[in-house]
């Protein structure tokens, strides 16, 4: 039989090294989150004081209640929820159709169309001709306005198009052969073949819809259509007076600060409880469609 492997002194303090490295990163990330945690559950006095760290002081519940009833957080987060939705399967559709016909190399000028998607990649027509161009359309002070500019990802796209790529032709031949067309092809033969790179996009347009508030802030100036990421940025830049103004009992036991850090964490829930159900399929997806290019 032969004898294990031996593991050199260098190789194990390199291992050593690795796990303390990326113990301290996970920990680096990790612990504003519990922080954050922590304001969220701790008392006024603790609070106000400074002496909240990883753990609670004075547990209490009523932030994460008086942020539940809040009727402008209700409204933003049916705005994301619908937004995020809407936005990844119009988003996920649209790039797949882009990408499918893309990937044939017997697709009559080819290299032009691609080079046309990659041009919008490093140049744009800039903030105000878009938003004049949105306000032309009638699209200002509306929820497509968030979506609609997004539609193709030419780097989700790109992706995409490389998985097909990576896909056998003889799959597509032998399916033509039996007399299925090009959209009967894609739908029952390469979409669930590309389920891990389909699942990775549509966690990136997920992420990336529930996130933006960039566009809100531009576009939108209707209470009633902002999205929770506005609503959070517009809560933690307003003074300290304002969050409480509305609701003189929430002043007790309560700070701004534990208000703000109850949303933060209530806006985070929702994509934090879909990412593990894609993760299985993120790493093979973005590599498998990134090794063409």
């Amino acid at each position: 039989m032969k004898s294990a492997v031996k593991i050199s002194w260098g190789e194990r303090c390199f291992a050593v090294f690795n796990y303390c490295f990326f113990i301290i990163m996970g920990c680096t990330t990790l612990l504003p989150f519990v922080n954050l945690i922590a304001k969220s559950m701790s008392s006024e006095e603790a609070v106000i004081s400074g002496n909240v760290g990883l753990l609670p002081v004075g547990i209490q519940f009523e932030t994460y209640k008086y942020v539940l009833q809040d009727s402008m957080f209700l409204s933003s987060l049916k705005t994301s929820v619908l937004l995020t939705i809407i936005g990844t399967t119009l988003s996920l559709t649209l790039t797949t159709l882009t990408a499918y016909p893309l990937s044939k190399v017997r697709l009559r000028g080819r290299k032009w169309i691609l080079l046309m998607f990659v041009f919008t990649m490093l140049f744009s027509g800039g903030l105000i001709p878009t938003y004049l161009l949105m306000q032309n359309l009638n699209l200002v002070n509306t929820l497509g306005v968030l979506f609609l500019p997004a539609m193709v990802n030419v780097f989700n796209m790109l992706i995409i198009k490389n998985y097909f790529e990576g896909l056998p032709d003889s799959l597509e031949e032998s399916a033509k052969l039996d007399g299925a067309g090009n959209i009967r092809i894609l739908i029952h033969i390469m979409l669930p073949l590309s389920l891990p790179v389909m699942a990775t996009i549509a966690l990136f347009f997920a992420v990336a819809f529930w996130n933006d508030f960039f566009a809100a802030m531009i576009y939108i100036t209707n209470p009633e259509l902002k999205p929770l990421q506005l609503y959070l940025k517009e809560l933690i830049v307003s003074s300290s007076g304002d969050f409480l103004k509305n609701n003189v009992d929430a002043a007790i036991n309560m700070t701004p600060q534990s208000i703000q850090a109850s949303s933060i964490l209530l806006a985070t829930l929702p994509i934090l409880l879909v990412y593990p159900f894609l993760q299985k399929y993120f790493v093979k997806g973005v590599l498998v469609g990134s090794v063409k290019g």
